[in-house]
């Protein structure tokens, strides 16, 4: 009976304890209500400014910069490259849309379009400055776009920049489009400095793990070769 009646006293203590925080609690958003109802209110006007931002602003502007882009990416299909960034006088270029759209999806597209172009035109540097403002999520353009400023350090006569960004390319996004082809321009960048026990382990990994990617199928004779060549 006795242990009985002291887990009812216990039990009674829990529920006095219990009350007593309950207490404390309803006293304190009495005593805070004013700032609670200003904090709520706030946070609801920034979740519906936010809302009426991205409906009324961010969407039309990026289905203005859809719409812009269009023709630019039809000029540089057909190769017409200086079109392609500056426009024809009726259209706009990549560098119009990135300046007006640069914060749509569109306009950081039109960044890598840029980019690219300025690279097949030997404009090395500016080719780097767009790509590396360019920031994608896309599994494949996000990787193509670092093998590109790679390309560019390459033609600018810095090897080490190049296959460092080579390698960061094939370490992103995985696959076997584009991890082949970025670790045997890795192994060439390498071949080019002189340092051919890094070529060869660029084309040991392309045989082991894509043989039977376009690199892979080929790979043989780039690292038959640089192993001969490490060799002396």
């Amino acid at each position: 009976m006795a242990k009985h009646k002291q887990i009812i006293k216990k039990g009674d203590e829990r529920l006095e304890a219990v009350e007593e925080v309950l207490s404390k609690t309803e006293r304190l958003i009495e005593e805070n209500q004013k700032i609670i109802t200003i904090a709520v209110t706030l946070l609801i006007v920034i979740v519906l400014g936010y809302l009426g931002f991205k409906r009324y602003y961010v969407e039309p502007r990026e289905q203005e910069a859809q719409r812009q882009i269009f023709m630019a990416e039809a000029f540089f299909e057909s190769d017409s490259l200086n079109k392609a960034l500056y426009g024809d006088g009726n259209h706009l270029g990549f560098l119009d849309i990135v300046d007006e759209f640069g914060r749509t999806k569109t306009g950081n597209l039109a960044r890598y379009y840029a980019g690219i172009s300025y690279l097949q035109l030997g404009e090395y540097e500016n080719a780097i400055d767009q790509l590396k403002r360019f920031s994608g999520k896309d599994k494949i353009i996000s990787v193509l776009a670092i093998g590109a400023m790679a390309d560019a350090y390459m033609e600018l006569n810095e090897p080490q920049k190049a296959v460092e960004l080579y390698l960061k390319a094939s370490r992103t996004n995985p696959n076997e489009l584009t991890t082949p082809l970025m670790l045997f321009k890795a192994g060439r960048s390498y071949e080019l400095m002189g340092n051919y026990t890094k070529a060869t382990e660029q084309y040991e990994k392309i045989k082991r793990e894509y043989p039977n990617t376009n690199e892979g199928r080929s790979i043989d004779k780039f690292l038959e070769r640089s192993k001969l060549r490490s060799q002396k």
